[in-house]
């Protein structure tokens, strides 16, 4: 029988029986015919129907062992484990040589977490099925629970070797190596499967994804450009396609492949936002800031492209535009720390130093620990005169980034300020030593001291010793 007239018998039966179930008549079906119905209720979501025709089915066919295995598969759902564990021991009674009690065996016990027993059974269903590529799939699988990924792969691998045409092993395969760190293996593994599958668009895909990730990317854009003239709609291959073209600095054949993939489906924010980058990196500014609008438009929540906006104007010094945009973003998220560093950069380009604080210290507040945002939220301090409050955060800073000269001449500076000589001395001998060429950095940031005693003869004391 060919497929469509599987899938014709397939369709006839469903609407057989839910018209059975509508007229209340009792209709006779084969025991296949019942285990195709309730697994298509079961892929479908719709239980009830499952568990009806189920009913049906046993009270038609009570001695089915195909039947009585969907019942195990229900229970196993609704997690009445010992249930179905009782029922596959009655049917292993029955047919020992079935490898579907095996394989329910084993998923009742991978359900319990133990899953090296789960492996058991599905080795000995091995011995009895026909369809090894599903068997090796599933013990995969269980490896995966265990994080065994080498004897994960290695089933997975097994399971391609059955059925090349299995995708869903070949991702997993690709997942292992991925998991494992073993992109180069990973490249010769795909190449292999290729010579043997050459029109398998998605193996081509993964090798150009492995190519990419250890920065190939010729050989990326080799492989992407496989998986696309082997299916033109393959949205994926496409997306990666224009990555990789970025990266190469086509920008034009980047645009190109993006504007493909908005074709293919609906405009995404990501393919929105990079088409705009590689605009703005053509210097076609108006066409940029175009796509920015239309990203922010299609996802307002998507931080890069508040801030991809953002930076559009700082770069043009149209600083009132940036903090207009910026402070559209931070009322979309006031916890974001890129919003509100560019918040404190915006504002301190316009002197106003009181927001600029506010922005570095919200930033810091948010988790954004590098070490400019310290030193710029400190700077700001000092401009708004507010040393103490400096001095405690440059402490505070010092406790991430020890041994940090620019954070020993900025603390010396202000303990100078503060009159407190000796703190100064030794946070200026720790600056001198970490970083003598870069003394200056007093008389930038403190020159009413830079010209006092006890700054030069430290600096001459340490010119000395050098």
């Amino acid at each position: 029988m060919n497929l469509s007239q599987e899938e014709e018998d397939h369709s006839l039966s469903l609407s057989k029986f839910e018209s059975m179930l509508k007229t209340n008549k009792v209709l006779f079906f084969d025991s296949e015919e019942f285990e195709d119905i309730i697994l298509h209720y079961l892929d479908t979501g719709k239980i009830n129907l499952a568990k009806k025709a189920l009913k049906l089915g046993l009270e038609q066919h009570p001695r089915s062992t195909g039947l009585k295995l969907v019942q195990v598969e229900l229970l196993v759902f609704d997690d009445k484990l010992d249930l179905a564990e009782r029922l596959l021991n009655d049917l292993y009674a029955i047919e020992p040589t079935n490898e579907e009690i095996y394989i329910q065996k084993a998923n009742i016990y991978s359900k319990r977490d133990q899953h090296e027993k789960a492996v058991e059974l599905l080795k000995i269903a091995l011995k009895y099925t026909d369809d090894f590529a599903d068997v090796y799939s599933l013990i995969g699988m269980e490896y995966l629970f265990m994080d065994n990924l080498e004897l994960a792969r290695d089933n997975f691998i097994k399971c391609l070797e059955e059925d090349t045409e299995d995708h869903s092993a070949l991702y997993n395969v690709v997942y292992c190596f991925d998991f494992l760190d073993q992109n180069l293996e990973a490249v010769e593994f795909l190449n292999t499967f290729i010579d043997k599958n050459p029109y398998s668009e998605v193996a081509w895909h993964q090798l150009g994804r492995q190519h990419y990730a250890i920065k190939d990317y010729e050989g990326a854009l080799r492989a992407f450009d496989y998986a696309t003239l082997i299916d033109d709609s393959f949205l994926g291959a496409f997306l990666e396609k224009a990555k990789t073209l970025e990266k190469l600095k086509r920008y034009e054949e980047a645009i190109e492949c993006y504007t493909t993939t908005m074709e293919l489906d609906d405009p995404t924010s990501f393919a929105l936002l990079r088409v705009g980058k590689c605009h703005e990196r053509l210097n076609n500014f108006e066409e940029a800031l175009k796509f920015y609008l239309k990203t922010v438009h299609e996802d307002p929540l998507l931080d890069k492209a508040w801030i991809a906006i953002t930076d559009f104007y700082i770069r043009r010094k149209n600083h009132q535009k940036a903090l207009y945009y910026v402070n559209k973003a931070i009322g979309i998220d006031n916890e974001n720390k890129l919003y509100w560093k560019r918040y404190a950069i915006i504002n301190k380009a316009l002197s106003f130093h009181e927001e600029a604080e506010e922005g570095y210290r919200k930033a810091v507040e948010f988790g954004d620990y590098q070490l400019d945002t310290w030193l710029f939220w400190t700077d700001t301090l000092v401009v708004l005169g507010e040393y103490d409050t400096a001095i405690t955060t440059l402490l505070q800073a010092s406790e991430y980034f020890t041994d940090e000269y620019e954070i020993e001449y900025r603390l010396s500076g202000l303990y100078f300020m503060q009159q407190e000589t000796d703190k100064a001395v030794f946070h200026l001998s720790n600056g001198l030593r970490l970083g003598f060429k870069h003394h200056t950095l007093i008389e930038e940031y403190f020159p009413a001291i830079w010209y006092s005693e006890t700054v030069q003869d430290a600096i001459a004391k340490h010119k000395k010793k050098k």
